[in-house]
């Protein structure tokens, strides 16, 4: 089963606003990097999409390490997803949960790999981190004219 390392971050410029996603991606010798974005979006939703971006390029299944500095995402697929299916897809103070497109859409995802989830202090100079979020603010950054 190939393995492969993934760095992902968003990024807003407002929240809500203009925002950005980035993916850097690793697997033995090759590397590969993405990055997109949406006009009117939310920080939280833009750290969901890269890694839901990142995920969807996978052809088959693979061993995954995400690298994320969000724990909204890693704690979200890892501890709270479970709850907020049993309810409904609501919070514990009975709310709609926010993002649910997006957490359905990891949920699926993710569940085609064996994914380790590793959170990352964000701006602490992680290489992998970095450029991560370099990708994200391109692609905010490339939305400008649009």
């Amino acid at each position: 089963m190939p393995s492969v390392e993934m760095y992902t971050d968003g990024a807003c410029k407002g929240n809500p606003g203009r925002g950005g996603w980035g993916v850097w991606m690793i697997s033995g010798p090759h590397q590969r990097e993405m990055c997109g974005g949406e006009l009117v979006t939310t920080n939280n939703r833009m750290e969901l999409t890269a890694v839901i971006e990142a995920l969807a390029t996978l052809k088959r299944p693979c061993r995954v390490v995400i690298h994320t500095d969000s724990e909204y995402v890693r704690k979200g697929i890892t501890e709270w997803i479970t709850s907020w299916k049993r309810r409904g897809w609501k919070t514990a103070d009975n709310k709609p949960v926010k993002n649910v497109d997006l957490w359905q859409r990891l949920e699926t995802l993710a569940a085609a790999h064996q994914v380790e989830w590793r959170w990352v202090r964000g701006h602490s100079g992680d290489p992998g981190n970095e450029r991560a979020d370099a990708l994200a603010n391109q692609g905010a950054a490339n939305l400008r004219g649009s």
